[in-house]
C-alpha cells in the first residue's frame, strides 16, 4: 500500500473502504486509523476501522474502536453489535449479551441481531450447568464462534 503525498483523509477513507471490501482488512484498519488520527470525530472512519479490526481478528482493538463509536453515536445499533460481536470472541459473555441485547432492542427485525445475542445467552446457560464461569478463560477456544 503506498500513499500519494497528495493524497488527504477523504483519499484515504475511499481506498481504506475498497480495501475492506476486497478482504483485505489489515491494510484497511491502517488508513482507517490514519483518517481518525486526523479527525478523531469522524464516526464513518471510526466504524471503518472497527469493521477491518474485527475482520482482522483484533479483536480487543476492535472492541476499543466499537467503544469508541459508541461514545460519539450511543444510539448506533451497528456499534452496539460489533462491541457485542468483538466481546463476544473475547469470551466476556454477560457483556457480550447487553450489547447484543441493545442491538436488538434498537433494531428488533434484525435477524443477525437476534440470532447473535440467542447463540451469547445460549453459551451463558451452558457454561451455566457445566458450572463454568460466565466469562471465557484464557486458552479456551474461540474457533466456534
Amino acid at each position: 500500500m503506498s500513499l500519494n503525498q497528495q493524497e488527504g483523509p477523504y483519499e484515504w477513507f475511499v481506498q481504506a473502504s475498497r480495501l475492506l471490501d476486497d478482504g483485505r482488512s489489515s491494510e484497511a484498519a491502517e488508513l482507517f486509523a490514519k483518517v481518525v488520527d486526523v479527525d478523531p470525530t469522524s464516526r464513518s472512519a471510526m466504524e471503518g476501522l472497527a469493521r477491518a479490526e474485527f475482520d482482522s481478528h483484533a479483536y480487543e482493538q476492535a472492541a476499543d474502536a466499537f467503544t469508541r463509536l459508541l461514545e460519539m453515536a450511543p444510539d448506533e445499533d451497528y456499534a452496539h453489535f460489533g462491541l457485542g460481536l468483538s466481546l463476544w470472541r473475547l469470551r466476556r459473555f454477560p457483556e457480550a449479551r447487553d450489547h447484543l441485547g441493545m442491538a436488538a432492542v434498537m433494531r428488533p427485525n434484525r435477524a443477525d441481531y437476534a440470532s447473535a445475542l440467542g447463540q451469547v445467552k445460549a453459551t451463558l446457560a451452558a457454561r451455566r450447568e457445566a458450572g463454568l464461569p460466565p466469562v471465557g478463560q484464557p486458552g479456551e477456544s474461540v474457533d466456534s464462534l
